[in-house]
């Protein structure tokens, strides 16, 4: 901030330079968070002679104050005092004489530091809710259809038959590790740089670990020019939001695909889809769409901060003024992404019966008769290409590989055409399918019925 006449500067800054340089329509929204910092500075002022106790009374009442009228909207932001931090200041300072003393030991560069780990790690706490009312949303489609079975692909062709529910909790264990990355950001997140001043600390007697005690914070900076120049924790916490815009974009992509007419999975509720223009019988899954589309958003604002930091020198430069409406529009973007996809999740409605449909192509056993033949004495290769050939066969003719007779198979032994016709031959599709996957239920983490059952269970549980 410049003011003309006084201290290093004597002439006004130039009107567009000026412009170029106001951080308040954005930064404003540390409003709270500055506030609270501040409130700890004085504290600390009081133990270092700085202020008296009716001084920093008085500093705390128009804090309060200021308070009041910002959750109110009544706060006077003024650009011509270029940022949150100046707003704040020059009012405390019009209304209470001692205010004019709170700066004393303390930059905005530390200051500003202070404000983003003190907005970050409330944002962080609301995200982990986020996740959590997404995986809810999820688990109760599982266990609401818990009994589905559809394809599960690979290379987006048919592969085998899985529990729909299995296919969902793939996404709640993505969302999980999300939150274990948001965690550990939350973890770097919790280090307070108040007391390091512009870069050098201060000659004042600052008591740094009274003001980390009423701030809450687990740890001290150790490092002054490093306090003030750091932006690891921004960049941990774009990172963990950009993957986790991802697993959003991978579960829009797999629902979009299920509601088509070419998959008839699922539907969404209409309140999640929107018509066209022109076409009146279109229904379009745009929600999912956006969140699909908005993952882009978050993986380039990750880019961006980390070009703005590659090239800083020690310790604070102004290019760090760009860190906050790439983190303030990501945390936007990543909250209102969870919204909306837990509210669209919840929506749904699947067509159990298209899924057995789809996923009641014999081909899709294909590998559990190859494991019926290894479990009958069978090398797996040779019977990878027994049931290759078998498959190749009712393509030619025309039919189902469960429909071939035994001639059509090679030459299997007695023992090996049982073993086959066991998990082709049942009485209906449903049953064949059902014994499939029950067949799994050995191997840990398989989509057996059992296991998914017990997955769903446990969710249940932790997410309660």
């Amino acid at each position: 901030m410049r003011a003309a006449g006084k201290g290093r500067f004597q002439g006004k800054a130039d009107p567009v330079a000026e412009k170029f340089g106001r951080s308040v329509h954005f930064d404003q929204r540390l409003a709270l968070h500055d506030l609270e910092g501040s409130r700890a500075h004085a504290a600390v002022l009081v133990q270092a002679g700085v202020l008296s106790r009716k001084e920093a009374s008085s500093i705390r009442k128009g804090l309060d104050r200021i308070e009041k009228e910002i959750r109110r909207g009544k706060f006077r932001w003024k650009d011509s005092l270029e940022d949150v931090h100046m707003n704040i200041e020059a009012a405390l300072t019009a209304r209470v004489p001692a205010g004019a003393k709170l700066h004393t030991g303390r930059s905005r560069n530390d200051q500003v530091a202070t404000d983003m780990r003190l907005w970050l790690r409330e944002t962080i706490q609301g995200d982990l809710q986020g996740v959590a009312t997404l995986q809810r949303s999820l688990v109760q489609l599982g266990a609401r259809y818990r009994e589905v079975i559809l394809p599960g692909y690979t290379h987006l062709q048919r592969g085998q038959p899985v529990l729909l529910a299995h296919h969902l909790l793939a996404y709640v264990e993505m969302l999980e590790r999300d939150k274990g990355r948001l965690r550990d950001a939350l973890r770097r997140t919790d280090v307070l740089p108040l007391g390091s001043g512009a870069l050098a600390g201060s000659t004042l007697r600052l008591n740094r670990e009274w003001a980390k005690r009423i701030l809450r914070f687990r740890e001290l900076s150790t490092n002054s020019m490093d306090a003030v120049s750091d932006r690891d924790f921004l960049v941990e916490y774009l990172a963990s939001v950009a993957l986790g815009g991802v697993h959003l974009s991978r579960l829009a992509e797999d629902l979009i695909l299920f509601s088509t007419s070419e998959f008839g999975f699922l539907r969404f509720g209409e309140a999640f889809t929107t018509g066209s223009s022109l076409m009146p019988q279109k229904r379009n899954p745009d929600m999912a769409e956006l969140v699909r589309g908005k993952s882009g958003r978050l993986t380039g604002h990750l880019v961006s901060l980390l070009t703005t930091l590659k090239g800083l020198p020690l310790t604070y430069n102004r290019d760090l003024q760009e860190d906050k409406e790439a983190v303030f529009d990501a945390a936007d973007t990543w909250r209102n992404s969870l919204e909306v996809m837990a509210r669209a999740v919840a929506s749904i409605e699947v067509d159990a019966g298209a899924c057995l449909y789809a996923a009641s192509a014999p081909e899709l056993l294909a590998t559990d008769v190859a494991d019926a033949l290894v479990k009958a004495g069978m090398p797996f290769r040779k019977a990878h290409q027994v049931v290759g050939a078998a498959v190749r066969t009712a393509e030619e003719k025309g039919t189902r590989m469960d429909r071939l007779e035994e001639g059509s198979w090679v030459e299997l032994t007695s023992r090996e055409w049982k073993a086959v016709s066991e998990v082709l031959h049942r009485s209906s599709p449903s049953a064949r399918l059902r014994q499939a996957l029950q067949a799994r239920q050995a191997v840990v983490g398989a989509p057996s019925l059992a296991g998914v059952h017990r997955e769903l269970r446990r969710w249940q549980k932790e997410l309660r």
